[in-house]
């Protein structure tokens, strides 16, 4: 009897057991690499955490237009109850994005099953250096219309995936500029401003040129952001991580771009995505690390996800190892941005313009010979054959600028419009207010030319516009808005008021309905205005 009560025992403790290590499988694992979880399933696993350790918290990031939760995994040991806490704290903070585009489900799985190994202690010592900022999915409103029917091209999961855009029919990652998501307003709030990760990577799937590697990323390249933090990932971060990913991870790897020609690849690998409204981009204008991970959609599911895991992991250890460089390298670049805008120089400027060129080192990329099977509307489409080739070819990835305009001492804003102060209070730029009315020699832009898209842009006509600048004593009114370049986001409140920013309020109609007149032709006045030189300005803290 004795015997058969140990037994009885023993297999219900082995199924207790079977069971807790079962919750703590992903969706992905479960079942064997042909599903991804919906939102209840990310939910309920990150339930499954906060019973497994506590070392995790969790914060809402926002709430999605469809009034689903943007969960935050705050990971720490000790857990860190505030961004206060630790500003004394050796730990560097970095933050991991996943599922921005909710058909590219490999971040979202990667995230939450590194979340788990890093709370069951399989990755020692990180939590010695890193507080872990984890967001599995970003888009839970895309994530929901799961479906086979979804990126029918791409290898797995074979049951489906979510869609691209989020509840407003947004696609968040041309958003981060404009800002009109709750998911992006929210990230910038409640993780940008509120706990400052000093690096930040972004994960993607990509359906680009032919290749073998599963994984791919790149690193900031907008050439408004700081030079020196571009060039250190260029040089030694980004070159670190892919070395780790494959050597000591086994996953082959490579930078993030397309071949010019998939008929002639030898003619260079390249990288297009240098405007800030991706949000990578973005976080380089805050003088922040910022990386794009993309990994392979015609490589299978389960290598997609498990690289992405190793990616996280390799840009954990670099982190954790260069944690005071880093740390260093930001607080310079901070002060030379607060330090260029309380004297400009005369050479000073901010590119409105910019191109591409390679990179000092090439890079080799694992690809297949390509044959043409068409043509449409001028464009060549080509299909891959079984025959490997590797090439190693320029790598077009460092943007340079190609016209400038001045850097100014700041930026005088004639509108009170609740929709541009708040979005640049959103961002985290410091606005004051003059104390008292003002004449100011400044420089007005005067347009010659103003054309809205002939398409709609994220449901924007997109401006370009034309002009000159011109210099102008101008009164201003006590309370006029003033944008001070001594602040360490003096890059992204250029890029946001300069009117001939690729990416500013002026591309996405911000000031419209002030520059065209209802009666009559011509344009109003552009209703910022440059002081170029150091100036003595009465000015308060816009409360």
């Amino acid at each position: 009897m004795k015997k058969h009560l140990v037994l009885i025992t023993l297999l219900i403790f082995s199924g207790i057991n079977v069971y807790a290590q079962d919750r703590l499988l992903t969706v992905a694992e479960r079942s064997g690499f042909t599903s991804t979880a919906n939102y209840e399933d990310v939910m309920t696993f990150i339930g499954h955490l906060k019973e497994l350790s506590q070392l995790i918290r969790v914060e809402k990031i926002s709430e999605s237009v469809e009034g689903r939760d943007v969960p935050l995994l705050i990971i720490g040991n000790p857990l860190p109850g505030s961004p206060e806490e630790l500003k004394n704290d050796s730990r560097i903070v970095i933050y991991v994005q996943a599922n921005i585009h909710a058909g590219e489900v490999e971040g979202k799985e990667a995230v939450l099953m590194f979340a788990r190994d890093l709370l069951s202690g399989k990755h020692p010592g990180l939590l010695d250096n890193i507080v872990f900022l984890l967001c599995p999915n970003f888009n839970p409103d895309g994530n929901e219309p799961i479906s086979p029917l979804n990126r029918t091209y791409q290898n797995g999961p074979v049951n489906g995936v979510g869609v691209r855009y989020n509840g407003q029919m947004l696609d968040l990652n041309r958003d981060a500029m404009k800002a009109e998501s709750p998911e992006v307003r929210g990230v910038i709030t409640n993780v940008f401003k509120k706990w400052d990760p000093l690096v930040f990577m972004d994960c993607h799937t990509t359906n680009g040129s032919y290749h073998v590697e599963p994984v791919t990323f790149t690193w900031m390249v907008n050439p408004n952001g700081d030079n020196a933090l571009i060039k250190y990932m260029r040089d030694h971060m980004a070159p670190a991580m892919s070395k780790k990913l494959s050597n000591e991870f086994g996953v082959e790897n490579c930078f993030y771009g397309e071949f010019y020609d998939m008929a002639n690849p030898e003619k260079g690998w390249y990288y297009e995505a240098a405007e800030p409204r991706y949000m990578s981009d973005y976080y380089g204008l805050r003088n922040r690390l910022g990386i794009l991970n993309e990994n392979y959609v015609y490589a299978d599911y389960e290598s997609r996800v498990r690289g992405c895991y190793w990616l996280i992991r390799s840009l954990a250890d670099y982190s954790s190892a260069y944690k005071n460089e880093i740390r260093n390298m930001i607080r310079e670049a901070d002060s030379r941005t607060v330090s260029r805008g309380l004297n400009p120089a005369v050479t000073d400027s901010f590119a409105v313009e910019y191109d591409v060129r390679p990179a000092p080192e090439k890079v080799t990329i694992k690809t297949y010979e390509a044959k043409l099977v068409g043509e449409v509307d001028g464009w060549k489409r080509y299909e891959k054959t079984d025959i490997q080739k590797t090439v190693t070819v320029p790598y077009y990835v460092d943007y340079f600028g190609t016209r400038h305009v001045k850097f100014p001492f700041a930026y005088l804003i004639k509108t009170s419009d609740p929709d541009v102060l708040e979005l640049l209070a959103a961002h985290g730029i410091l606005l004051e207010e003059l104390s008292q009315d003002s004449e100011i020699q400044v420089e007005r832009f005067e347009i010659s030319e103003l054309k809205g898209s002939q398409r709609l842009n994220q449901g924007h006509y997109t401006n370009t516009i034309k002009g000159k600048y011109v210099k102008e004593l101008v009164s201003f009114r006590e309370g006029t808005i003033v944008v001070r370049t001594s602040q360490p986001l003096a890059n992204l409140a250029a890029y946001l008021l300069e009117p001939q920013s690729n990416d500013g309020l002026m591309t996405w109609n911000f000031f419209d309905r002030y520059l065209v007149p209802q009666w009559g032709s011509g344009y109003n006045r552009y209703p910022v205005y440059k002081l170029i030189e150091k100036t003595d300005l009465e000015t308060r803290n816009k409360e």
